[in-house]
C-alpha cells in the first residue's frame, strides 16, 4: 500500500474536506452538505480515476498551498477559474498532474470563481460523520477545516502519467448571472409587489456569503402574514425573505426547516453555476414553471452525465 502525506503550508477561511454529500438525513434534522459545486467536485475526482463522490478539498477564494512530505500522487483541480503554481509552472485550474515528494502545490483567485476541488487519486484520510467526510461548516461535523500546518494523508495513493491532462470547464459549469426560479411555495405569504421585484429589481450578492447561503442586495421584498407561517422543509436553492424583506439564497450547509417564507427556489440545474458568482456580482431572476424546471433538470442531468464520462477514461 502506497501512502502520500502533505503539509498544508497556507489555507484560507473554508477549505474543507467535502464527498458527495450526507443525503437522505434531512428528516433527522442533519444537512445535505457537500460540495458547493457538485459538477466541478465530481470532474475533479472522475478525472483522475476517483468515484465521483469521492473525498476532495473544497478551496475557497482564499486559496490553498499544500507541499508533498513523502510519496507522490496524481491529482486534479477542478471548478472557479482560481490559478495553481505546481513546482514552479504556473497553470489554469481543469488540469490533472502529478504531485511528487519535495514539490509545492499552490492555488490561488483567479479572475472568475468562488470554489474550486484539489481531488487526490486514493483515499483521503479524514474523518467521518454519519458515513461521510462531507464537512457541515457551521458545526465542525464531517471531515473538517483545514488549518496551515495540518498534515492531508492519501492512503493507496496512485501516480498515473495517463491521466495528466487538461479537461476545460464546459460552457453548462460556467458561472451565469441569470439564474432560473420556480416561484413558491410561500410566494403567496408576500405582497404581489414583491414577486415583480424579485423579477424585476436589480439584484447583487452581498458580502455575507459562507456555505450556508448568500443573503441578497436588491428592493425589498414586502410581505403580508408570512412571519405566522409554520416551519417547513428547506432544500438548496430556497430564496427566504426575513422579516426585513431581505432575501437569502440558501446553499449547501443551509438549515433542515425554516419559518421564513420561501418566495422562490432556483432550479438545480443552476444551482452550481451560481454559486461561482463572486460577492457584488449581479443576478437576475427569470421565473420558470414546475413542468419547465423538470425538463431543464432532466437535459441538465443528461448533458452532464455525458461530460463526465469522459472524464473517467485515459488518455
Amino acid at each position: 500500500m502506497t501512502t502520500t502525506r502533505l503539509r498544508v503550508t497556507f489555507a484560507g477561511p473554508h477549505v474543507s474536506y467535502q464527498d458527495g454529500g450526507r443525503l437522505g438525513l434531512m428528516r433527522f434534522g442533519v444537512p445535505e452538505s457537500g460540495p458547493m459545486d457538485r459538477t466541478a467536485h465530481a470532474a475533479a475526482n472522475l478525472a483522475i480515476g476517483n468515484p465521483a463522490e469521492a473525498t476532495a478539498i473544497e478551496v475557497s477564494p482564499a486559496g490553498l498551498t499544500v507541499e508533498c512530505l513523502e510519496g507522490g500522487v496524481t491529482f486534479a483541480v477542478a471548478g472557479g477559474g482560481f490559478v495553481m503554481d505546481h513546482a514552479g509552472t504556473r497553470a489554469s485550474v481543469w488540469e490533472a498532474r502529478t504531485l511528487r515528494a519535495g514539490e509545492t502545490l499552490q492555488i490561488r483567485r483567479g479572475h472568475w470563481g468562488s470554489w474550486t476541488y484539489l481531488a487526490l487519486a486514493g483515499e483521503v484520510q479524514a474523518p467521518v460523520w454519519l458515513g461521510h467526510t462531507a464537512t457541515h461548516t457551521t458545526s465542525g461535523f464531517g471531515g473538517g477545516l483545514l488549518a496551515t500546518g495540518a498534515e492531508i494523508t492519501v492512503e493507496d495513493s496512485r501516480i498515473e502519467p495517463a491521466r495528466e491532462r487538461s479537461f476545460p470547464c464546459p460552457v453548462f459549469a460556467r458561472p451565469t448571472g441569470h439564474a432560473r426560479i420556480v416561484l413558491g411555495p410561500q410566494h403567496h405569504h408576500l405582497q404581489p409587489e414583491a414577486i415583480t421585484a424579485l423579477l424585476y429589481g436589480a439584484h447583487q450578492l452581498s458580502d455575507s456569503y459562507d456555505r450556508m447561503g448568500v443573503r441578497l442586495r436588491g428592493p425589498t421584498l414586502p410581505m403580508r402574514d408570512a412571519l405566522s407561517i409554520p416551519s417547513e422543509p428547506i432544500v438548496a436553492g430556497s430564496i427566504q425573505v426575513a422579516g426585513d424583506g431581505v432575501a437569502t439564497l440558501l446553499l449547501r450547509d443551509h438549515q433542515t426547516t425554516g419559518g421564513y417564507p420561501k418566495i422562490a427556489t432556483v432550479v438545480a440545474a443552476d444551482l452550481d453555476r451560481t454559486v461561482q458568482l463572486r460577492p457584488r456580482s449581479r443576478i437576475a431572476f427569470d421565473a420558470v414553471s414546475p413542468e419547465s424546471a423538470v425538463r431543464i433538470a432532466r437535459l441538465h442531468a443528461r448533458q452532464r452525465e455525458a461530460w463526465l464520462a469522459t472524464l473517467s477514461k485515459r488518455r
